[in-house]
């Protein structure tokens, strides 16, 4: 009944992986707030979503049965699909800017502006350098032949990034709120392979990135507070979008 069958039952994959990583990361929602803000353990099993996604990735580069998942999905696109949305160059973005909307809107979460911010620059941070110097020293060659820098997506991680930050931030509030996050990054991510920029492999390995990036960054967030932004009691700013040579994005400007 339905015409892509792999590709359907790679999307349902991810969505499973979401649907488990959010009710797992859930479970403690009823915990007091306040204990969970001043009692900050390293949790082991946060670990297990990401580096299973960036694990899948990392083998998918050597493992015959893997790659062939990817030639088969890129087949029944090619085959099956003829019109391209470029909608993943907004919806990578989404799930982070929801976070400054829902709190525009008056909707507070779980830290103040300043907080937020260090945590989703130092997120940022570690998520765009790791890409970027997987994708340099790597040579996987993209479905569509255009450049030899496919692994790992990009446009993914951002959006898994985004994802887990709107989580974090708002998961006391309403959990659908990251669910809501995490769909929209799946979608992200399926539209990487959509329009046939990314392999399966390179859109779990972004994934993976983009969730442990912005995890990393919660758990080194009293340091960085405490050392880099001790003397910064007032943090203002604000995120826009940008149009350049054919490129879309958002910028931020924040005044220390």
């Amino acid at each position: 009944l339905f015409p892509y069958t792999t590709l359907f039952r790679s999307f349902i994959t991810i969505i499973l992986i979401i649907f488990y990583c959010s009710k797992f990361q859930g479970q403690n929602k009823n915990t007091d707030s306040l204990n969970v803000v001043t009692k900050k353990k390293f949790n082991y099993k946060s670990l297990i979503i990401p580096t299973s996604l960036i694990g899948y990735g990392i083998v998918g580069l050597e493992s015959h049965s893997l790659l062939n998942l990817n030639y088969e999905v890129k087949e029944e696109i090619t085959e099956n699909i003829d019109n391209k949305i470029t909608m993943d160059d907004f919806s990578q973005y989404s799930p982070f800017v929801t976070v400054y909307a829902l709190n525009l809107a008056g909707i507070k979460g779980k830290n103040d502006f300043k907080d937020r911010t260090i945590i989703f620059g130092t997120a940022y941070l570690i998520m765009g350098a790791t890409v970027n110097i997987i994708k340099h020293t790597g040579n996987v060659e993209r479905p569509d032949g255009s450049s030899t820098n496919s692994f790992p997506s990009g446009h993914t991680a951002t959006a898994f990034m985004g994802a887990e930050f709107l989580f974090q931030e708002y998961k006391y509030e309403s959990i659908w709120y990251g669910i809501s996050g995490y769909v929209v990054a799946a979608g992200t991510g399926f539209f990487r392979m959509y329009n046939n920029r990314h392999w399966l492999t390179d859109v779990a390995a972004g994934a993976g990135i983009g969730i442990l990036s912005t995890k990393i960054a919660y758990w080194i967030h009293p340091w960085m507070k405490k050392v880099l932004f001790k003397k910064q009691e007032n943090l203002n700013g604000a995120i826009f979008p940008f149009y350049n040579d054919n490129k879309i994005g958002f910028g931020m400007v924040v005044k220390f």
